[in-house]
């Protein structure tokens, strides 16, 4: 059942709050591209906690290797989305950082680069902070065993869970500490999707899908000429579509589907006029 209600203006602000996440929707769908029959990558970090107030670590690159690339090396630099410094404390009991979210051809990939730079810290609950020494991982990078192979038109999370606590080590009796990275990779295959159509065409909506709990998933919009759309990567559940449109159209619409793993969910077409 649809639900129809007026709505002033699509300002940036009701963008802003949409999880970190859900850049990776926006961009993979922005122009309802099946991307060539290409994988989709995403790398997330996470946390397992350890008993301090923060553990700064600086993230300058993540790679992968390719069993067969094109480049000499095999190893592929992809764009993070938000470089520089993470305190891997504010990613535990179970939150998560998109670190970056890729378009790839199908393939094989064996490994993941993380790298890591050199403004690494430690600070205690009471207070004190110490610089954290990374004796390997700031120039190769820590190399991470995946060994997956990608397949056309699946959407793979790759979630690092960083353990902190095991991560930190004493350099004996003299107060300084090393960063010694302790990272199990965790591989989930998604091949669940939402597809759909939009008219009038020229309303070209936003659109969100969100869950009970009106948490954001995923967004998109919708194509410009054809009014169609498709969002990649959605796990299984029940979620809320949610579209907004621009003057002069000025309304919000939702709509309740239902996704299962292993296939794309038809939405059918969303008249705004109605």
């Amino acid at each position: 059942m649809l639900k129809l209600y007026k709505y002033n203006f699509m300002k940036l602000k009701y963008w802003a709050p949409l999880a970190f996440s859900v850049v990776l929707g926006f961009s993979a769908c922005n122009k309802n591209s099946d991307n060539n029959g290409a994988a989709k990558l995403n790398i997330s970090l996470t946390d397992a906690p350890g008993d301090y107030a923060a553990v700064n670590v600086e993230v300058v690159g993540v790679e992968i290797h390719r069993e067969s690339a094109t480049i000499d090396s095999g190893w592929e630099a992809l764009t993070l989305l938000q470089p520089g410094m993470i305190n891997l404390l504010d990613l535990s009991n179970g939150r998560q950082l998109l670190l970056a979210s890729a378009d790839l051809p199908a393939g094989q990939i064996s490994q993941i680069r993380l790298k890591l730079g050199n403004n690494n810290s430690l600070q205690f609950k009471d207070g004190r902070t110490v610089a954290l020494n990374t004796p390997s991982g700031q120039t190769s990078g820590l190399k991470l065993q995946i060994n997956q192979e990608l397949k056309a038109d699946v959407t793979y999370e790759i979630l690092l869970d960083f353990d902190a606590a095991k991560s930190i080590v004493p350099r004996g009796n003299s107060g300084q500490f090393n960063l010694k990275p302790v990272i199990r990779t965790i591989t989930q295959a998604i091949k669940g999707g939402i597809k759909g159509k939009v008219t009038p065409v020229a309303a070209k909506p936003g659109i969100l899908v969100l869950t009970a709990a009106n948490d954001t998933v995923a967004g998109a919009f919708t194509d410009a000429t054809t009014g169609n759309f498709l969002i990649k990567g959605i796990s299984a559940g029940t979620y809320k579509l949610e579209f907004t449109a621009n003057a002069p159209y000025q309304m919000k619409m939702t709509k309740n589907i239902t996704v299962t793993n292993d296939n794309i969910a038809d939405a059918g077409t969303v008249d705004l006029n109605n």
